[in-house]
Protein backbone atom coordinates (compact mmCIF):
# COMPACT_ATOMS: atom_id res chain seq x y z
CA UNK A 1 0.00 0.00 0.00
CA UNK A 2 1.19 3.13 -1.69
CA UNK A 3 1.45 5.12 2.08
CA UNK A 4 4.06 7.39 2.69
CA UNK A 5 6.38 7.82 5.75
CA UNK A 6 5.40 11.26 7.74
CA UNK A 7 7.48 11.34 10.68
CA UNK A 8 7.00 14.60 12.24
CA UNK A 9 3.09 14.17 12.28
CA UNK A 10 1.15 12.77 15.16
CA UNK A 11 -0.89 9.77 14.87
CA UNK A 12 -4.05 11.61 14.74
CA UNK A 13 -2.50 13.45 11.47
CA UNK A 14 -1.12 10.63 10.21
CA UNK A 15 -4.47 8.19 10.09
CA UNK A 16 -5.93 11.42 7.87
CA UNK A 17 -3.64 11.31 5.59
CA UNK A 18 -4.09 7.68 5.47
CA UNK A 19 -7.76 7.38 5.11
CA UNK A 20 -7.09 10.19 2.15
CA UNK A 21 -4.90 7.72 0.37
CA UNK A 22 -8.07 5.41 0.03
CA UNK A 23 -10.01 4.54 -2.79
CA UNK A 24 -12.24 7.60 -2.60
CA UNK A 25 -11.14 9.21 0.96
CA UNK A 26 -13.40 6.27 2.21
CA UNK A 27 -12.85 5.42 6.38
CA UNK A 28 -10.67 2.58 6.46
CA UNK A 29 -12.10 -0.75 7.67
CA UNK A 30 -11.06 -2.37 10.37
CA UNK A 31 -8.22 -4.83 8.37
CA UNK A 32 -7.10 -1.49 7.05
CA UNK A 33 -6.89 -0.13 10.86
CA UNK A 34 -5.21 -3.34 12.01
CA UNK A 35 -2.33 -2.68 8.45
CA UNK A 36 -2.11 0.45 9.58
CA UNK A 37 -1.87 -0.05 13.43
CA UNK A 38 1.25 -2.52 12.91
CA UNK A 39 2.62 0.15 10.23
CA UNK A 40 6.41 1.07 10.87
CA UNK A 41 5.60 4.43 11.26
CA UNK A 42 3.50 4.02 13.55
CA UNK A 43 5.40 1.87 16.05
CA UNK A 44 7.97 4.47 16.25
CA UNK A 45 5.57 7.45 16.99
CA UNK A 46 5.94 8.21 20.59
CA UNK A 47 2.64 8.74 22.92
CA UNK A 48 2.36 11.74 25.14
CA UNK A 49 2.33 9.44 27.71
CA UNK A 50 5.31 7.64 26.70
CA UNK A 51 7.40 10.76 26.59
CA UNK A 52 5.83 11.47 30.16
CA UNK A 53 7.24 8.00 31.01
CA UNK A 54 10.50 8.23 29.60
CA UNK A 55 11.05 11.54 31.07
CA UNK A 56 10.12 10.13 34.70
CA UNK A 57 12.64 7.36 34.25
CA UNK A 58 15.65 9.52 33.17
CA UNK A 59 14.11 12.11 36.57
CA UNK A 60 13.63 9.13 38.70
CA UNK A 61 17.20 7.57 38.13
CA UNK A 62 19.15 10.73 38.61
CA UNK A 63 17.41 11.09 41.59
CA UNK A 64 19.14 7.96 42.49
CA UNK A 65 22.19 8.82 41.75
CA UNK A 66 22.12 11.94 43.74
CA UNK A 67 20.68 10.57 46.82
CA UNK A 68 22.99 7.58 46.96
CA UNK A 69 25.64 10.05 47.27
CA UNK A 70 23.69 11.26 50.58
CA UNK A 71 24.23 9.17 54.29
CA UNK A 72 21.44 8.11 55.15
CA UNK A 73 19.12 7.66 52.75
CA UNK A 74 20.47 5.03 50.83
CA UNK A 75 16.71 3.63 50.96
CA UNK A 76 15.33 6.60 48.78
CA UNK A 77 18.03 6.04 46.15
CA UNK A 78 17.10 2.36 45.63
CA UNK A 79 13.44 3.17 45.72
CA UNK A 80 14.16 6.01 43.07
CA UNK A 81 15.89 3.13 40.78
CA UNK A 82 13.35 1.12 41.08
CA UNK A 83 10.77 3.35 40.18
CA UNK A 84 12.78 4.10 37.27
CA UNK A 85 13.17 0.26 36.53
CA UNK A 86 8.98 0.23 36.54
CA UNK A 87 8.61 3.18 34.38
CA UNK A 88 10.91 1.68 31.70
CA UNK A 89 9.07 -1.62 32.05
CA UNK A 90 6.01 0.12 31.41
CA UNK A 91 7.12 2.22 28.42
CA UNK A 92 8.51 -0.96 26.77
CA UNK A 93 5.28 -3.00 27.25
CA UNK A 94 3.37 0.20 25.45
CA UNK A 95 5.44 0.17 22.74
CA UNK A 96 4.99 -3.74 22.32
CA UNK A 97 1.45 -2.98 22.87
CA UNK A 98 1.63 -1.58 19.58
CA UNK A 99 2.17 -4.36 17.44
CA UNK A 100 0.41 -7.91 19.45
CA UNK A 101 -2.97 -7.56 21.42
CA UNK A 102 -1.34 -9.74 24.37
CA UNK A 103 1.25 -6.98 24.96
CA UNK A 104 -1.56 -4.35 25.31
CA UNK A 105 -3.79 -6.96 27.95
CA UNK A 106 -0.59 -7.67 29.56
CA UNK A 107 -0.10 -3.80 29.41
CA UNK A 108 -3.80 -3.03 31.43
CA UNK A 109 -2.30 -5.93 33.95
CA UNK A 110 0.65 -4.27 34.83
CA UNK A 111 -1.05 -0.85 35.07
CA UNK A 112 -3.89 -2.01 37.39
CA UNK A 113 -1.60 -4.35 39.22
CA UNK A 114 1.01 -0.45 39.98
CA UNK A 115 -1.98 1.40 40.83
CA UNK A 116 -3.39 -1.23 43.60
CA UNK A 117 -0.16 -1.41 44.47
CA UNK A 118 0.28 2.34 44.89
CA UNK A 119 -2.70 2.45 46.75
CA UNK A 120 -2.06 0.03 49.36
CA UNK A 121 1.44 1.49 50.14
CA UNK A 122 -0.57 4.84 50.40
CA UNK A 123 -2.44 3.97 53.10
CA UNK A 124 0.29 1.99 55.36
CA UNK A 125 2.08 4.89 54.83
CA UNK A 126 -0.45 7.45 56.13
CA UNK A 127 -1.04 4.98 59.13
CA UNK A 128 2.58 4.97 59.73
CA UNK A 129 2.73 8.91 59.87
CA UNK A 130 -0.13 9.92 61.31
CA UNK A 131 1.20 7.06 64.69
CA UNK A 132 4.63 8.79 64.69
CA UNK A 133 3.58 11.98 65.25
CA UNK A 134 1.79 11.59 68.65
CA UNK A 135 4.45 12.90 71.39
CA UNK A 136 2.95 11.79 74.69
CA UNK A 137 6.80 12.38 76.09
CA UNK A 138 5.25 14.42 78.89
CA UNK A 139 3.16 11.94 79.83
CA UNK A 140 4.65 10.02 83.29
CA UNK A 141 5.55 5.89 83.10
CA UNK A 142 5.59 3.00 85.17
CA UNK A 143 9.43 2.17 82.93
CA UNK A 144 10.75 2.52 79.96
CA UNK A 145 12.43 0.63 77.02
CA UNK A 146 14.76 2.46 74.62
CA UNK A 147 14.89 0.09 70.95
CA UNK A 148 18.20 -0.19 69.31
CA UNK A 149 19.52 1.17 66.34
CA UNK A 150 22.27 0.79 64.16
CA UNK A 151 25.96 0.93 65.51
CA UNK A 152 28.80 1.90 63.22
CA UNK A 153 32.20 0.12 65.33
CA UNK A 154 31.26 1.71 68.08
CA UNK A 155 29.93 5.05 67.19
CA UNK A 156 25.90 5.66 67.71
CA UNK A 157 23.78 6.18 64.27
CA UNK A 158 22.17 9.17 64.06
CA UNK A 159 19.38 7.06 64.32
CA UNK A 160 20.55 5.62 67.72
CA UNK A 161 22.40 8.89 68.73
CA UNK A 162 18.70 10.56 68.43
CA UNK A 163 17.22 7.82 70.54
CA UNK A 164 19.93 8.11 73.27
CA UNK A 165 19.17 12.22 73.44
CA UNK A 166 15.33 11.64 74.09
CA UNK A 167 16.47 8.42 76.73
CA UNK A 168 18.12 11.26 78.68
CA UNK A 169 15.53 13.72 78.86
CA UNK A 170 13.11 11.23 79.87
CA UNK A 171 15.00 9.34 82.66
CA UNK A 172 16.15 12.76 83.60
CA UNK A 173 12.48 14.07 84.17
CA UNK A 174 11.55 10.81 85.64
CA UNK A 175 14.51 9.65 87.62
CA UNK A 176 12.73 7.03 89.78
CA UNK A 177 11.95 4.26 87.02
CA UNK A 178 13.80 1.72 85.43
CA UNK A 179 14.83 1.21 81.82
CA UNK A 180 15.77 -1.39 79.76
CA UNK A 181 18.35 -0.90 77.02
CA UNK A 182 17.61 -3.21 74.30
CA UNK A 183 19.64 -4.17 71.30
CA UNK A 184 21.99 -6.92 70.08
CA UNK A 185 25.35 -6.77 68.26
CA UNK A 186 24.56 -6.73 64.40
CA UNK A 187 27.39 -7.06 61.07
CA UNK A 188 29.76 -3.94 61.20
CA UNK A 189 28.95 -3.51 64.91
CA UNK A 190 31.89 -3.72 67.51
CA UNK A 191 29.45 -4.42 70.63
CA UNK A 192 25.88 -4.52 71.20
CA UNK A 193 23.15 -1.50 70.54
CA UNK A 194 22.50 -1.93 74.37
CA UNK A 195 25.98 -1.26 75.23
CA UNK A 196 26.72 1.81 73.17
CA UNK A 197 23.23 3.39 74.70
CA UNK A 198 24.37 1.92 78.13
CA UNK A 199 27.76 4.16 78.23
CA UNK A 200 26.54 7.04 76.40
CA UNK A 201 23.68 7.38 79.21
CA UNK A 202 25.79 6.99 82.03
CA UNK A 203 28.15 9.29 80.48
CA UNK A 204 25.76 12.05 80.99
CA UNK A 205 24.94 10.91 84.50
CA UNK A 206 21.75 8.50 84.80
CA UNK A 207 22.31 5.92 87.59
CA UNK A 208 23.84 2.73 86.07
CA UNK A 209 21.60 0.97 88.56
CA UNK A 210 18.34 1.80 86.44
CA UNK A 211 19.61 0.19 83.60
CA UNK A 212 19.10 -3.25 82.18
CA UNK A 213 20.72 -4.50 79.56
CA UNK A 214 18.86 -6.81 77.00
CA UNK A 215 22.02 -7.76 74.37
CA UNK A 216 19.72 -10.69 72.58
CA UNK A 217 17.22 -8.37 69.77
CA UNK A 218 17.75 -8.42 66.58
CA UNK A 219 14.67 -7.02 65.30
CA UNK A 220 11.44 -4.94 66.96
CA UNK A 221 9.55 -8.22 68.22
CA UNK A 222 12.19 -9.25 69.95
CA UNK A 223 13.39 -6.01 71.69
CA UNK A 224 9.39 -5.69 73.06
CA UNK A 225 9.33 -9.97 73.91
CA UNK A 226 12.28 -10.32 75.59
CA UNK A 227 12.81 -6.79 77.49
CA UNK A 228 9.60 -7.25 79.14
CA UNK A 229 10.58 -10.14 81.57
CA UNK A 230 13.44 -8.15 82.58
CA UNK A 231 11.04 -5.42 83.45
CA UNK A 232 8.61 -8.24 85.29
CA UNK A 233 11.51 -9.05 87.57
CA UNK A 234 11.73 -5.03 88.65
CA UNK A 235 8.67 -5.00 89.58
CA UNK A 236 6.47 -3.97 86.57
CA UNK A 237 2.62 -4.66 86.20
CA UNK A 238 2.08 -6.36 82.10
CA UNK A 239 -0.90 -5.86 82.79
CA UNK A 240 -1.78 -2.62 84.45
CA UNK A 241 1.57 -0.41 83.92
CA UNK A 242 1.97 2.33 81.94
CA UNK A 243 5.77 1.70 79.69
CA UNK A 244 7.39 4.30 77.90
CA UNK A 245 9.11 3.22 74.37
CA UNK A 246 11.52 5.63 73.60
CA UNK A 247 12.19 5.04 69.12
CA UNK A 248 12.06 7.52 66.21
CA UNK A 249 9.02 8.03 65.08
CA UNK A 250 8.84 6.47 62.58
CA UNK A 251 9.33 2.81 64.45
CA UNK A 252 5.76 3.37 66.78
CA UNK A 253 3.59 2.06 64.28
CA UNK A 254 5.49 -1.01 64.04
CA UNK A 255 5.92 -1.27 67.85
CA UNK A 256 1.79 -0.85 68.58
CA UNK A 257 1.50 -3.53 65.96
CA UNK A 258 3.66 -5.72 67.52
CA UNK A 259 2.40 -5.23 71.15
CA UNK A 260 -0.70 -7.97 71.58
CA UNK A 261 -0.70 -6.85 76.08
CA UNK A 262 -3.06 -4.73 77.65
CA UNK A 263 -0.35 -2.57 78.78
CA UNK A 264 -0.57 1.33 78.22
CA UNK A 265 2.27 2.95 75.66
CA UNK A 266 3.24 6.00 75.77
CA UNK A 267 5.25 7.30 73.16
CA UNK A 268 8.19 9.10 73.45
CA UNK A 269 9.47 9.72 69.80
CA UNK A 270 13.22 10.82 68.61
CA UNK A 271 13.80 13.45 66.38
CA UNK A 272 15.46 12.91 63.57
CA UNK A 273 16.67 15.63 60.75
CA UNK A 274 14.07 15.76 58.15
CA UNK A 275 15.48 14.19 55.09
CA UNK A 276 16.51 11.02 57.24
CA UNK A 277 12.85 10.72 58.57
CA UNK A 278 11.59 10.92 55.30
CA UNK A 279 13.64 8.53 54.13
CA UNK A 280 12.89 6.28 56.96
CA UNK A 281 9.19 6.89 56.75
CA UNK A 282 9.38 5.65 53.62
CA UNK A 283 11.38 2.34 54.24
CA UNK A 284 8.87 1.48 57.32
CA UNK A 285 6.05 1.27 55.04
CA UNK A 286 7.54 -1.39 53.06
CA UNK A 287 8.86 -2.73 56.08
CA UNK A 288 5.93 -3.49 57.46
CA UNK A 289 4.29 -4.96 54.49
CA UNK A 290 7.19 -7.22 54.09
CA UNK A 291 7.07 -8.39 57.88
CA UNK A 292 3.04 -8.88 58.08
CA UNK A 293 1.81 -9.65 54.39
CA UNK A 294 4.92 -10.88 52.91
CA UNK A 295 6.35 -12.86 54.73
CA UNK A 296 3.26 -15.11 56.66
CA UNK A 297 2.19 -16.17 53.02
CA UNK A 298 5.47 -16.86 52.15
CA UNK A 299 6.21 -19.25 55.05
Amino acid sequence: MGFPRTPFLTVAEDLSLYRQSLPGGRPPGRQELRIYDMNEHTFFEWKRSERLTAALALAFCLLGLGLQRLPGVGFSGKLSWGLALVCLVLLGLSRLSRRNRGWKILLRIAQIGLAALVLGLSAVEIWVIRAGHRDESAQPADAVIVLGAGVNGTTPSVALQTRIDAAERYLKAHPDIPAVLSGGQGPGEDTSEARVMYDALTERGIDPARLILEEQSVNTRQNLKNSLPLLEKQGFDSYGGRLAVITNGFHMARVGLLWDLPTELVQVPAKLPWWLDANYYLRESFAIVNDMVLRPLLA
